[in-house]
């Protein structure tokens, strides 16, 4: 019902505007949208031709041929109004024929089977499809659509059903192809159709994913929701590079961060205050930008400026880059190394365990001494 408002709106006045609008300047889909080719990335990248090929249902067209892409100057706001112009007819249509699907008992249920479809929160993990669970698999593989985030590997994506629907619903910086309040609205709209609907997010739902806004949202408006976990970044990219994110007598708690906050609210690094623990280890998502802050304001409330370090970008998959230093250093090597996102950060003393650490035969020892020291006087 609220995605069906908001296409009224879109068919009204305004609306129709921006309509009008996609249609004067619009080529293709490729040309248009300012595509270019995203095969060097896991992911589902803004623009990227691999992206309008896979939801090329929703705009009803022939793509041109995958290899050609167009540099046309564009703000993004008039890119994103352009692209939801294109997508809402074959999304009402789509809606159109669930509705006749349920009222004539086509769904599960037989005959007068009228309730709601259920949505699913999947976690996919940091990349890797072999890091799915079994249960996500058979639920994404069942599904009739399935919204899709930037951080859900194209190698997952892989594993949808050939008669599913895809929607490609991911933020970057600077750019949100819907804003959080659409994919409310998408997700109620074709629950409510009878729909099995799918939410895909990279590593799990409930960990800096939103899956707890969008799960308290459609339980208010009376659909039920299944949350199926997946592996969070921090133990999937931990595991990989044979970091241990707590450890007996080197790192006795874990705490996760964000490096964003919410518009408008507080700083997220003034948590470095009670975050700055040498006895525990700092997993930070989406802390690429914030970073040089972040660390400085750690090592001034008394974090050591040599405490080990690593960032890793594109983690588990076959891209994926590390950058290890100390905590003083990190800053520069990531500037260096030219890490992009998405990027996961982790800071402790447990980072000198893993084999990749260039010091570690010498401070993996020595925390080795520390720990043995620590069980003898227990």
């Amino acid at each position: 019902m609220a995605l069906v408002s908001r296409v009224s709106g879109f068919s009204s006045c305004s609306a129709s505007s921006h309509f009008r609008k996609a249609k004067t300047f619009w080529f293709n889909p490729i040309c248009s949208l300012n595509c270019t080719s995203s095969s060097s990335s896991p992911f589902t990248e803004k623009h990227s031709i691999e992206r309008y090929q896979r939801d090329s249902w929703v705009y009803n067209t022939k793509l041109e041929d995958a290899s050609s892409s167009c540099n046309l100057p564009f703000d993004s706001n008039s890119v994103r109004e352009n692209d939801i112009a294109l997508q809402l007819p074959e999304l009402k249509k789509m809606l159109e024929v669930l509705r006749e699907k349920r009222e004539s008992g086509g769904f599960d249920g037989g005959e007068g089977s009228c309730g709601p479809g259920n949505v699913y929160l999947v976690g996919t993990g940091p990349g890797d499809p072999e890091l799915l669970t079994l249960k996500a698999v058979k639920v994404i593989r069942s599904a009739d659509l399935l919204l899709y985030d930037r951080l859900v590997s194209n190698d997952v994506l892989e594993l949808v059903s050939p008669d599913a629907r895809l929607l490609y619903v991911g933020k970057t910086a600077g750019y949100h192809s819907r804003t959080q309040e659409e994919i409310h609205e998408l997700l109620l709209s074709f629950a409510e159709a009878g729909a099995t609907v799918v939410r895909l997010k990279g590593g799990d739902p409930l960990v800096f994913g939103r899956g707890g806004e969008e799960m308290d949202f459609l339980q208010n408006q009376g659909i039920q929701v299944k949350v199926i976990p997946g592996i969070t970044a921090a133990s999937g990219i931990a595991a990989e590079l044979g970091i241990p994110l707590t450890h007996r007598g080197i790192a006795n708690s874990v705490r996760f961060l964000t490096g964003h906050s919410r518009k408008g609210g507080t700083d997220p690094l003034y948590v470095a205050a009670n975050a700055a623990d040498p006895d525990s280890t700092l997993v930070v998502y989406m802390g690429l930008s914030t970073l040089p802050s972040l660390a400085l304001k750690l090592m001034h409330h008394g974090l050591p400026s040599n405490t080990p370090a690593v960032a890793v970008e594109r983690g588990t998959t076959l891209q994926q880059r590390m950058v290890f230093a100390e905590l003083k250093d990190l800053a520069d090597e990531i500037s260096s190394a030219e890490l992009v996102s998405p990027t996961l950060i982790i800071i402790g003393k447990v980072v000198a365990l893993s084999p990749f650490w260039p010091h570690s035969s010498r401070e993996a020892s020595l925390l080795v001494e520390a720990k043995s020291a620590f069980e003898a006087h227990k």
